[in-house]
């Protein structure tokens, strides 16, 4: 139904506004102001955290939405109610009559211009939403926060997951500028939940609260210790539905009762987004949602699925095993290179590697090559991805062995040879090429 190409590409061709989408949504009839709302900004984490959340939620027996993006393999994805993807037929409908509303705007004067991919669908999805009426929704911002089309809601809880340097065409070239990006989705008086992160990014938040006046809930008690520099984490092995092979597991206050964190988003980085969704699920008790409980709470994190995300698929019938990560710049570079050192220590693998070319190309590649024994770059079929050659080129400092494969298929059946049976193969570098990966292997989602 879109190009997915298409979204960065309105992007550059029109400046962010709300204003639009404040008179799109006007024409629909409001449908942002029937249902209740956290908003979740930043810019790694703020998926892991949208999806614990709701996952809470629903294990509180409350009715409720997800909103996400970019999507693994089905647009669909991107819009859900208690666990499911909007069907295609409800997709159609609603998209038909945004569409419809859209064009009628854009013929009356009263828009400049056809609204863009993300606006259309984040008006999907609010359409959606109103019909359905959950108990809650969770919302995750797009990109950047204060002119993101989703920051047009009046949340009752504002989320803030780590920020760091990413998308510095659109948001600025330095942590400080896109922080002040992400604060935007704070409310004067409003909740806020979040975490210490880097002196540049505490500043703007900081400040930022106390400009408006705004509710801090902090969520570092939620944190379990690790000592610094350490990459042992409370990591330890189980199946479930033969598709994850480890969890980590940790006890925690919380509402008063000691409970089992026992979830199946894995690294150190996930202890802080798990923290996060832990401490806006308290908030929410405190508001009123009393449904949420120390119980739901355990069992919510435990249910938490959030695909591609140190996904791991274990090793059967002479297959490697098999690591998805959507790790997409440096920071989440990082954590993946991080977690794959705690979860499997020194063992070789080989990666499968593609990515965005706007993206910091040379600086993930230099975080994540080192530690393979070989890299098979490929390309996504996104007109955005760097080319193979692209990949070589922005990589040749590094003394690793790369060779290239023309498509996601192909790169995985060298992956195949390579690790043989048995062996690990790591899948990063883009939500894209996981996607097409997990596709080509017949991975459910």
């Amino acid at each position: 139904m879109y190009a997915l190409g298409h979204e960065l590409a309105q992007m550059t061709a029109h400046k962010f506004d709300l204003t639009h989408m404040r008179v799109l949504l006007a024409a629909l009839g409001h449908p942002e102001k029937r249902f209740p709302i956290v908003l979740i900004a930043g810019t790694n984490g703020k998926g892991s955290t949208a999806a614990t959340l709701a996952s809470i939620l629903e294990a509180s027996k409350l009715k409720t939405g997800l909103y996400t993006s970019p999507h693994l393999i089905s647009i669909n994805e991107r819009i859900r109610i208690s666990e499911q993807p909007i069907n295609d037929t409800d997709f159609a409908r609603v998209h038909d009559e945004v569409e419809e509303v859209a064009g009628r705007l854009v013929a009356n004067g009263n828009l400049p211009w056809h609204p863009s991919f993300f606006e259309m669908l984040t008006a999907i999805a609010f359409e959606h939403f109103a019909r359905v009426r959950p108990d809650l929704v969770v919302l995750e911002v797009g990109m950047g926060g204060r002119l993101d089309a989703t920051n047009v809601v009046e949340p009752r809880v504002s989320i803030i997951t780590d920020i760091a340097l990413d998308h510095q065409k659109y948001l600025g070239t330095t942590v400080g500028e896109i922080a002040r990006e992400k604060v935007g989705i704070i409310r004067p008086s409003g909740a806020v939940v979040t975490l210490p992160q880097s002196p540049e990014a505490n500043a703007v938040i900081g400040n930022t609260i106390l400009d408006l006046g705004a509710h801090t809930v902090s969520a570092v008690q939620y944190v379990p210790p690790v000592s610094p520099g350490s990459t042992q984490y409370p990591v330890s092995s189980t199946q479930q539905n033969g598709s994850s092979s480890v969890r980590q597991r940790y006890p925690l206050e919380v509402l008063g009762e000691r409970i089992m964190v026992e979830s199946p988003l894995v690294g150190r980085h996930q202890l802080r987004n798990i923290a996060l969704a832990i401490a806006a699920a308290e908030e929410l008790h405190r508001q009123g949602l009393t449904q949420i409980t120390p119980a739901s709470i355990e069992r919510g994190i435990r249910a938490t699925r959030w695909p591609g995300r140190f996904q791991v698929l274990p090793s059967k019938d002479r297959e490697p095993e098999y690591v998805f990560d959507v790790a997409h710049n440096p920071a989440g570079a990082w954590a993946l290179r991080s977690t794959l050192s705690a979860v499997y220590g020194d063992r070789p693998f080989t990666m499968v590697f593609g990515v965005m070319r706007d993206k910091a190309v040379s600086e993930i590649a230099e975080i994540l090559f080192p530690i393979t024994e070989h890299v098979i770059a490929t390309h996504a079929d996104n007109p955005r991805s760097a080319t193979p050659d692209e990949i070589r080129q922005a990589a040749s400092r590094i003394a690793t062995d790369i060779q290239e494969a023309g498509n996601v298929a192909s790169a995985l059946d060298e992956a195949r040879r390579l690790a043989g049976s048995g062996g690990l193969v790591v899948i990063t570098g883009s939500i894209y090429i996981v996607g097409e990966a997990m596709r080509a292997l017949g991975v459910r989602i």
